[in-house]
């Protein structure tokens, strides 16, 4: 175990999932690894969220008979820095130990970099950049957001540039591409 559960972040980011499980997990199955206390959003009949502190796994389904369907995961990484000890889940806290309040990219790049794992920088959904910059890891299809420059406003959640904001997948290259196509930027 690394200090400062940089390890999580690794898995993560290198397998597209969170302990061994993403989004062609069922409900069920998400639960069954991280346990039975997490919060349950369902916006509608056809799209749910479980949350377990600064995780949340996303499904949407055709209908109210139809089976969930997996769509995405985000690790909302910018809530650690308000220090709540319910963020972290007790699941991934024993298994990671100490989660710091803020995660610093050059670390967590250069982690991967030297386990092989390359990121590649997109560009941000038009109207959204330049605060933030979005790193991919195209096997996996993790994305992760972080804070690129100071907005009109404050960092969000005293967050300081180059500090992770979130991390989330999957993040289709259909997307990636659609993203490089609004700025004219080479594939």
């Amino acid at each position: 175990m690394t200090p400062y559960s940089l390890a999580f972040y690794v898995d993560v980011v290198t397998t597209g999932t969170v302990l061994g499980v993403g989004t062609a997990n069922s409900p069920e199955q998400v639960a069954e690894v991280l346990g039975p206390d997490f919060a349950e959003d369902t916006f509608s009949d056809r799209s749910m969220c479980l949350g377990y502190g600064f995780v949340e796994f996303f499904w949407d389904r055709e209908s109210a008979d139809a089976p969930w369907s997996g769509h995405h995961f985000t690790l909302q990484l910018h809530r650690l820095a308000h220090r709540n000890r319910t963020d972290v889940h007790d699941v991934l806290r024993a298994q990671y130990g100490r989660f710091t309040p803020r995660l610093r990219f050059e670390k967590l790049q250069r982690l991967l970099t030297r386990r092989g794992v390359p990121l590649v920088e997109i560009p941000e959904i038009p109207g959204t950049g330049p605060y933030f910059r979005t790193f991919w890891q195209p096997d996996s299809r993790v994305a992760i957001t972080v804070i690129g420059t100071y907005g009109e406003h404050e960092t969000p959640d005293d967050l300081r540039v180059g500090d992770v904001y979130s991390v989330h997948g999957p993040l289709r290259a259909e997307e990636v591409a659609w993203r490089r196509a609004q700025v004219q930027e080479p594939v």
